[in-house]
């Protein structure tokens, strides 16, 4: 019988020459190409500090989830650059791939991040409008007369 070996993290750290993890995130129709390396926990996307590009203290806190799970608040640096969809969407496609990024630049942490859902692209989005309809689901106003 062979022996059994403590649970090692099955996946290798993934980093480029830089030093950095790399990850796409992707929501609705926002599209996130996200890098991880170790820092002060500066933000930056397409450019821009977190605080300037995303105004709305909501949208800062689903940034940061990932980091609050794993609690690594304050330990990593992010460039981000996010195209299409609003600015909702944008937060979502960054928080995805930081997840994923963190995960691979710590695979230990994939199980945490995991757990939480942070790893699995949400799928919804906007449905198509349909003919005779005034919205996608909404009928036209019905006129008796």
């Amino acid at each position: 019988m062979a022996p059994v070996q403590p649970s090692a993290p099955l996946r290798a750290q993934e980093i480029d020459s830089l030093g950095r993890a790399y990850a796409t995130g992707r929501r609705k129709d926002a599209v996130a190409r996200v890098w991880v390396k170790p820092g002060t926990g500066k933000i930056t996307v397409n450019g821009r500090d977190q605080e300037v590009y995303f105004a709305r203290p909501t949208l800062r806190l689903v940034i940061n989830q990932p980091f609050g799970v794993t609690e690594r608040e304050g330990q990593y640096d992010v460039i981000a650059t996010v195209k299409g969809g609003g600015l909702s969407g944008q937060a979502g496609a960054v928080k995805h791939g930081i997840a994923q990024a963190l995960s691979k630049y710590e695979p230990a942490l994939r199980s945490a991040v995991k757990a939480e859902g942070f790893l699995t692209r949400d799928s919804r989005a906007v449905e198509r409008k349909k003919y005779g309809k005034a919205k996608a689901r909404r009928s036209f106003q019905f006129s008796k007369r």
